[in-house]
């Protein structure tokens, strides 16, 4: 008997215009995400203040105005069954708040009192958060619960592939050509008097913001609700919102207590990582001497070879490894925290005049090691959690998500990260133009979060054998005759 065709389920869509979106969408989203995460930071080391301070705020309260806005619009997107309003209108103005981010640069040097240092401190943050607050309606409560929407049996091997590699994808390219962008124009670039605060942020913020308004546009005339998405009501909406916060709510889903661990294994690799991650550009930038466009590509190229390298380790998440899989990844990351701490001291470590000497070999391998364990953490817990999140609740569990992946780690992280720096001599003090120390991140925030990191094997070790258990489980269970897909019709 001839074998019956099994086709692909997209809820009604053309294949070719789920993956247009699926993948124009989630990349924009990942490269906007990481020019906040990566830019943002040095941004205003070069064009505000040097005092990390700004920058600790800066990531704290952009990460509360996240988590807020994920739980608000999931449970607002849950309770009407609707995501392409919340996508396209949430890029839209996530576009626009990047650029009025950029334009605080304008308000730099028109006066030098302490007071007014404050002001322009107190803006950056506040723009920040405002952008950070609409791109997760657009991105979190949007895109992503609309691509929840549409994951099934059929495609959940490519989605999950997607999920897992847009967030590096967007950072690789983001750190590449951001880099790029913003030494457009800076006639230092190149010589011994690199001087960071002429660097072309501008055009960076105006491209980037640019484009994800083009792409919000496009979600409105593209993007299509899944029909099967209906709406899910649970009491007034402040009962519901606050549902998702009551976290013995977890004993009382399937898997509970295993989704708990997997979300906890990423709160602990997440909290070290926001020790050094926000700060690693300006670490390179003013401590060890490299131009911003050479710090992009010593991060962009050993991420994109960390990217290659994980291939094989699919193979192992296809296989349900994933505690394995999470167990490499944490191993990697810290032995290379440990390793450009040992090794890349100071300027002398580097050649700054040749990214492509083999005196750089050092830190572009540390920073694959760290990268690689990035890489592979991303593509594991992600795909770990999203599995064990209920159906009925897809856009309230990306809040939990969120809480576990971005508010917790960057609370956490982000003040210690600050304590170190700004408990660290400066080797040579700087001053920026209000007359505070210019605070330079120092090797030791890598030694640091090396220790911590291994303590995410606490969790994992829980949530593994719970993730053990259950694959067990379903491969002792009676197996069922699933009816054949019916191929569905094309827009």
């Amino acid at each position: 008997m001839e074998k019956q065709k099994v086709k692909r389920d997209y809820g009604g869509l053309a294949g070719w215009r789920f993956w247009l979106i699926a993948i124009g969408m989630g990349l924009a989203g990942q490269i906007c995400w990481n020019v906040e995460n990566q830019w943002f930071t040095t941004f205003v080391y070069a064009k505000i203040s040097g005092d990390v301070n700004i920058v600790t705020s800066m990531v704290i309260i952009s990460a509360l105005a996240t988590t807020v806005s994920t739980f608000l619009f999931g449970t607002l997107s849950d309770r009407r069954g609707k995501r392409k309003l919340f996508l396209s209108v949430g890029y839209i103005v996530w576009g626009v708040t990047t650029i009025v981010f950029g334009l605080t640069e304008y308000l730099h040097g028109l006066s030098d009192s302490t007071v007014y240092a404050i002001f322009l401190a107190s803006l950056v943050v506040i723009f920040d958060a405002v952008m950070s607050f609409f791109g997760s309606m657009g991105n979190d409560s949007g895109y992503n619960t609309w691509l929840n929407d549409y994951t099934n049996d059929t495609n959940k091997g490519l989605v999950g592939a997607l999920l897992a590699s847009m967030p590096v994808i967007g950072t690789v390219l983001g750190t590449i050509l951001g880099g790029q962008i913003v030494n457009i124009g800076n006639e230092t670039v190149g010589t011994t008097a690199y001087d960071p605060s002429k660097d072309n942020y501008q055009l960076l913020f105006w491209i980037i913001g640019g484009f994800i308004i083009l792409c919000g546009v496009a979600g409105l005339f593209l993007v299509k609700d899944h029909p099967s998405v209906k709406s899910t009501r649970d009491g007034s909406f402040l009962h519901q919102f606050g549902n998702v916060f009551n976290f013995k709510k977890l004993k009382g889903i399937p898997n509970g207590k295993e989704l708990l661990f997997a979300c906890l294994t990423t709160t602990m690799f997440f909290i070290p990582f926001n020790f050094y991650f926000t700060h690693m550009g300006n670490w390179m930038i003013y401590d060890i001497g490299f131009t911003a466009g050479d710090m992009g590509l010593i991060e962009g190229i050993a991420l994109l070879v960390a990217v290659l390298c994980t291939l094989p380790f699919s193979i192992l998440i296809n296989k349900n490894k994933i505690p394995l899989v999470a167990l490499i990844a944490v191993i990697a990351n810290s032995l290379g925290l440990l390793l450009i701490f040992l090794f890349v001291k100071d300027s002398g470590s580097v050649d700054t005049a040749n990214l492509f000497s083999t005196k750089n070999l050092p830190i572009i391998g540390c920073v694959f090691l760290i990268g690689l364990g990035y890489v592979l953490i991303m593509e594991t817990t992600m795909i770990w959690m999203k599995t064990l999140f209920p159906k009925e609740a897809l856009g309230q569990f990306e809040g939990v998500r969120i809480l576990f992946f971005v508010l917790i780690p960057m609370f956490i992280g982000t003040i210690v990260g600050n304590i170190i720096i700004k408990n660290t001599e400066q080797p040579i003090p700087r001053y920026d133009d209000y007359g505070h120390v210019v605070d330079v991140p120092q090797e030791n925030m890598f030694l640091f979060a090396s220790i911590l990191a291994i303590l995410t094997l606490v969790p994992l070790f829980f949530g593994a054998r719970l993730y053990i258990r259950r694959y067990k489980a379903l491969a002792n269970a009676p197996k069922e005759v699933e009816p054949p897909v019916v191929e569905q019709p094309e827009e």
